[in-house]
């Protein structure tokens, strides 16, 4: 089983997740909510007229909208009534049971918060560095498909045993079947690579990572998926 020192290089809270809205995004909500040429508006001022257009609906209506444009291919469109009025009360992006929608309904929050100024709830995400280092070069090679299910079996010993991660997951860190893992782990960028060591950062919702601001440095081990072997033909 691979080893590894884990060091946390670095720790914040974010409401907003990195990248997540583009200009093209802005364009299309403007659209939804009935402006003609989007295209003329300067890049720089795409986000507050996006902004000024939802405000122009009921909170309720905006979220509608939002969840549309986000989840047209997923969600019914009494799925997404439902979730709109959930919206106003409830963190959608923690509690909804669904854990690969969590962070679109994390991205719809943080935009309707700004919009309406509070009146949805705050959303926290956290990001961090964390530096592994292994004992041999070949251990790395556990990151080279699906990182996401060996880094959160490492993330999770540096964090305190009552952590919900470690409470709701304990199999699947012990195991080596960890599916949900790529939607806890939002964002996973490597930005540096050494023979022995590799950096990355790391876009989580403070539900299932903020306990890790309190690592520091420690020894760890993890393991891969196993893949399923493919049938015979």
């Amino acid at each position: 089983m691979p080893s590894f020192t884990v060091e946390r290089l670095s720790f914040e809270t974010l409401t907003e997740l990195p990248n997540s809205w583009q200009p093209q995004d802005y364009k299309a909500l403007l659209v939804k909510t009935g402006y003609d040429t989007p295209e003329e508006i300067a890049a720089s001022e795409l986000k507050d007229m996006a902004l000024m257009g939802l405000t122009d609906l009921e909170p309720t209506e905006s979220a509608q909208l939002v969840l549309e444009y986000l989840f047209e291919d997923q969600l019914t469109t009494g799925q997404i009534e439902n979730l709109a009025h959930q919206m106003l009360t409830e963190k959608l992006w923690e509690e909804n049971p669904e854990l690969d929608q969590h962070e679109g309904f994390f991205k719809a929050t943080q935009l309707l918060y700004t919009a309406y100024n509070g009146k949805f709830p705050r959303a926290e995400a956290v990001q961090f560095q964390v530096k592994l280092t292994a004992t041999d070069a070949d251990a790395l090679a556990v990151f080279d498909t699906a990182p996401e299910a060996p880094l959160l079996r490492l993330l999770a010993q540096g964090m305190p045993d009552n952590t919900l991660l470690k409470r709701l997951f304990h199999e699947q860190l012990d195991g080596t079947s960890f599916p949900e893992a790529p939607a806890i782990i939002w964002q996973l960028t490597p930005l540096q690579r050494e023979d022995t060591a590799v950096v990355f950062d790391v876009v989580s919702s403070a539900y299932w990572l903020d306990d890790f601001k309190y690592a520091d440095s420690y020894e760890a081990t993890t393991q891969a998926d196993s893949v399923p072997a493919a049938p015979e033909e």
